[in-house]
């Protein structure tokens, strides 16, 4: 059951310590509680709830959506993001408790439901109004010094994009969020197949214990020849793939022996995450009897871990690593504030994104950006058309040859196009090293693409909060120089 709360915004001094005292106004989960919009993220996660008024009462967005951005800030695990709310009372008062509480507000487990319920189109939606509100502060001031804004203003249609004037520059580009999964390889994924249907047959097997006698599965035989092979550093690829075979047809054995005890037992015997696995566990025989047949390590939605089988493999053809496992998401950057466009667990060609991010720049901000700056790959045919009528700059070379003068112009442009695009690179490398994007430490798919949102929200909260702490001191500069001033 869930009940929208008429309170959402708790203000700092009706938090009631027990210990007495006031809690910081300038502490920075005081300052994230105001910049967050907790009432419009209570309108999208009402809609998550089937039936809003059976079964227990749900906790509220704050809670949910409060608790989160506090795991991905701190870098944080489920059980350990509750035990940190439970000691500090700045934290009880960003989640929306009305007084200090010296037990847990709730328990560890719900941190997966309020991942599930949230969704990434919720975290989006709420990245998106944080980055717009600052958008329409700035705006407000530009009218305040007699400029005009076109923001918030009515859309006008796509025929006359000529008219409106570009503004601003759009930065885009695509990383891989890899996923907590070990190095999968054929010879490794068949024999944890084997021994996953090996505890299946156990399970289906134990209600016709002393009636009917055990299959053999060879278990044994088949544990001492995996070993023989994965002990030794150096195999031959003949060697191995006589190995790969000979799990091939343990494999085959074991489904065969399920397919007869489902006969004879139920499958209902079996437990969702045990059924769940028994399918996943067919596809990737099927996949690998296939890439065995044909010579071969290349298949469509290839399957590399059987604990999380929407993970992909996605080649980056970076130093680091040829090919990394997990969803790829891409980015595009305006003042600092980073939007994800788009993300997906196939290896997609960033390059088609493009059109779709101008879009959705000149939906949040009125116009189309003056220049956008991005990889080669973006630079396809179709998008420097659609760039070129829409008076857009595509960063790199003009086509044809240029002139010597031309040349130079185009170097320096060149350079101080490459200067401003880093700035989505540090993007990438601080939602990696400091915010656990180069890890996803869930296992679910829709809890994965709600991490992977979440840490860019948080990103630019971390913004957010420093452009208010400028701000600040700039009015306070000048505060005293206007006394200073007035003294003199």
């Amino acid at each position: 059951m869930f009940q929208k709360s008429q309170n959402q915004l708790t203000f700092v001094d009706d938090f009631f310590l027990p210990f007495g005292g006031r809690l910081n106004k300038e502490n920075r989960w005081v300052r994230l509680a105001e910049i967050i919009p907790w009432w419009k993220a209570e309108e999208k996660y009402a809609k998550s709830f089937k039936n809003s008024m059976k079964g227990e009462q749900a906790l509220s967005v704050r809670v949910a959506l409060g608790s989160l951005i506090i795991q991905q800030r701190l870098g944080l695990s489920d059980r350990e993001t509750v035990n940190q709310i439970m000691e500090n009372p700045y934290l009880q008062y960003f989640i929306g408790l009305p007084s200090f509480q010296e037990k847990a507000p709730f328990h560890h487990s719900l941190m997966t439901r309020f991942r599930k319920r949230l969704g990434p189109d919720i975290i989006n939606e709420v990245n998106e109004w944080i980055v717009m509100e600052e958008q329409i502060q700035t705006d407000d001031q530009d009218n305040d010094e007699g400029n005009d804004s076109s923001i918030n203003k009515t859309q006008t249609d796509n025929n006359d994009f000529d008219t409106k004037e570009n503004r601003g520059k759009l930065i885009l580009d695509a990383t891989c969020a890899p996923a907590d999964i070990s190095y999968p390889t054929d010879f490794k994924l068949l024999n944890e197949a084997r021994e996953k249907l090996e505890h299946i047959i156990d399970v289906l097997h134990k209600p016709l214990k002393g009636t009917r006698k055990k299959p053999r599965t060879y278990r044994n035989r088949a544990r001492k020849e995996y070993l023989s092979i994965a002990k030794q550093r150096n195999i031959r690829s003949k060697k191995m793939r006589k190995a790969v075979g000979k799990q091939l047809r343990y494999v085959k054995r074991n489904l065969e022996i399920v397919q007869q005890l489902t006969l004879e037992s139920s499958l209902s015997l079996l437990s969702k995450h045990e059924y769940r696995q028994l399918l996943v566990i067919q596809e990737l025989y099927r996949q690998q009897k296939e890439m065995y047949r044909a010579k071969t390590h290349r298949i469509d939605d290839r399957i590399v871990s059987i604990s999380q089988p929407h993970v992909r493999p996605i080649v980056r053809g970076k130093a680091k690593a040829n090919v990394e496992f997990g969803s790829k998401v891409a980015i595009s950057v305006v003042n600092g504030y980073a939007m994800v466009e788009h993300l997906s667990w196939d290896n997609f060609n960033e390059g088609l994104t493009l059109q779709k991010s101008v879009e959705n720049y000149r939906k949040r901000y009125g116009y189309y950006p003056e220049a956008v700056l991005a990889d080669k790959i973006y630079r396809t045919r179709d998008n420097l058309k659609y760039c070129k009528e829409r008076g857009i700059r595509l960063s790199g070379p003009r086509l044809g040859r240029p002139s010597k003068e031309e040349d130079y112009i185009q170097k320096q442009l060149t350079k101080i196009d490459a200067s401003e695009r880093n700035e989505v690179e540090g993007k990438f490398g601080t939602g990696k090293r400091s915010y656990g994007l180069g890890l996803i430490q869930v296992c679910l798919e829709k809890t994965s693409e709600t991490v992977v949102c979440l840490q860019f929200l948080v990103m630019n909260l971390e913004r957010r909060l420093k452009v208010l702490l400028c701000n600040f001191f700039r009015e306070r500069i000048q505060r005293l120089i206007s006394q200073m001033t007035f003294c003199i």
